[in-house]
């Protein structure tokens, strides 16, 4: 049996999957947190990796590695390959002021059609701005800079030149400095953004390309050969590969982020900013949505309500659809989509009647489904098909979710059975490069492992339109605030 590892640096924790390279079975697995918060040492990953790894059993024996991580936070280092300062993740919003000075510079239509996405909070390249206004002694440093997988695949490698720094094209898609059509780095954006370009980015590898062999953790060591380092994958395109997505499918991701993605085979411009026109991990293209606000809300509404996730589910179903009027704008760490990174949350139509506990856990559910139907409708709007969705993220274990989304959607949703689709994404991807490193002959998706996907269920519910109706007029009120007029709320 040959083996291959795929890892997840996401936003909470480290994962580690070993699979058999070709069928996908999985052989074993581990797991280790990242430290809360918003802006976090990249070298707390790489600590948090070799919990994981140890958990998993090692990686002596497995054949080759590729890690799938978190997109957009910024990680700068100088001449000498050292973290200059925390890594500003991409739920940060400190930028903010930052992203709607660049619009105001370059018109949004600019950027959506030199980079496929108009910058927000979330983008490096408006967190690079920050940088160079609010601390120039450490921008002044800044010999590169690089995304969280980028640094993990660097650090795996034992490299400490920062011109082994390689990266893929769907992670680079979400820097707002690369061109994904062409597949190659606006450095004009990055020195307007910047103050200068003279920096180190990674290299664009190919999305089979063997980038290099793993030397940390005896990688490979009981193989006889080292083990091949993949490209890796920003966090939704290697779930999308996990899942086998193609055109037509739509994924629900429901984690720290809300994530609507589509798999295209031409790029996307969305000059209104909803749409992210990013690139997926096989040469095609992921167009996203993106909100800030989606299980964490759960987790606010359960701690208010004094109850644990069973129970909030319990309570969320015992309300009807709509919640009685119950509205929830869920905006409590700011937004993305729409553009709003200093809002705050709101609660509309409560009265005597309607203050339960019942309609409130309904609500937040609620809330987040129709704030991600905001981002269904987007996709639809710039033409593109949405012939299926699937709901996934540890959230949509909830049985509250899986009656909620398709009443509040208006459509059956496909259900697949629960895993961590990043790292095996990450795992399959792995699984490709060695393949295509031991036959030349292979072409593009031909020689990309065919794994057996775990069943999908089907999750129906009457539609109840009158939702979204009701959360469209309860967040009508946010959207002039919004810098460049993207998101409509219905």
């Amino acid at each position: 049996m040959t083996l291959v590892a795929g890892i997840d640096s996401s936003t909470q924790s480290c994962k580690v999957v070993v699979r058999d390279a070709e069928t996908g079975a999985l052989v074993r697995s581990g797991a280790a947190p990242h430290p809360a918060g918003t802006e976090v040492d990249p070298r707390a990953w790489w600590d948090a990796l070799g919990v994981a790894v140890r958990e998993a059993g090692g990686l002596e024996d497995v054949s080759a590695i590729s890690v799938g991580g978190q997109q957009h936070g910024m990680v700068v280092l100088d001449a000498a390959g050292e973290v200059i300062r925390p890594a500003l993740l991409w739920n940060d919003s400190r930028s903010g002021q930052a992203a709607a000075d660049l619009v105001s510079e370059l018109g949004a239509a600019a950027w959506a059609e030199g980079t496929g996405t108009v910058p927000v909070a979330s983008i490096t390249v408006t967190k690079l701005r920050w940088l160079a206004r609010h601390e120039p002694e450490n921008a002044a440093r800044v010999a590169a800079v690089c995304l969280p997988h980028d640094y993990l695949t660097w650090r795996l490698s034992g490299s400490t030149s920062l011109d082994d720094l390689v990266t893929d094209a769907s992670d680079a898609s979400g820097t707002g400095y690369f061109d994904g059509r062409t597949g190659t780095y606006r450095r004009d954006l990055l020195a307007h953004a910047f103050g200068r370009d003279d920096v180190v980015l990674p290299r664009v590898a190919g999305p089979r390309e063997a980038v290099g062999v793993a030397t940390a953790f005896g990688a490979g060591s009981a193989t006889g050969r080292p083990a091949l380092l993949g490209p890796g994958a920003g966090d939704n395109a290697a779930a999308a590969l996990a899942l086998g997505l193609g055109p037509g499918d739509v994924a629900i991701s429901l984690g720290t982020s809300g994530v609507v993605s589509a798999v295209v085979a031409q790029p996307v411009s969305d000059p209104s900013g909803t749409v992210a026109g990013f690139s997926d991990a096989t040469g095609n293209f992921l167009p996203l949505v993106v909100t800030v606000n989606c299980a964490q809300v759960l987790d606010a509404t359960r701690r208010v309500l004094g109850v644990d996730v069973d129970e909030l589910a319990a309570l969320a179903l015992a309300a009807p659809a709509g919640a009685q009027g119950v509205t929830l704008v869920p905006y409590l760490q700011g937004e993305r989509t729409p553009n709003l990174p200093d809002a705050t949350g709101a609660m509309h139509g409560l009265t005597l009647e309607t203050w339960t506990r019942e309609n409130v856990a309904r609500a937040a559910f609620e809330a987040i489904v129709s704030s991600l139907a905001v981002g269904i409708d987007a996709v639809r709007d710039l033409g593109l098909e949405v012939a299926s969705i699937r709901l996934l993220g540890g959230a949509a274990k909830s049985p509250a979710l899986r009656e909620i989304a398709p009443s509040v959607l208006g459509r059956d949703v496909l259900l697949p059975a629960a895993g961590e689709y990043v790292a095996d994404g990450a795992a399959r991807q792995a699984a490709w490069v060695l393949a295509a490193s031991r036959d030349g002959s292979g072409d593009g998706l031909a020689d990309l492992p065919v794994w057996e996907t775990a069943g999908t269920e089907i999750a129906s519910a009457p539609a109840a339109p009158h939702v979204r109706e009701q959360y469209a007029r309860a967040a009508t009120q946010f959207l002039d605030r919004a810098p460049h007029g993207e998101g409509a709320a219905g």
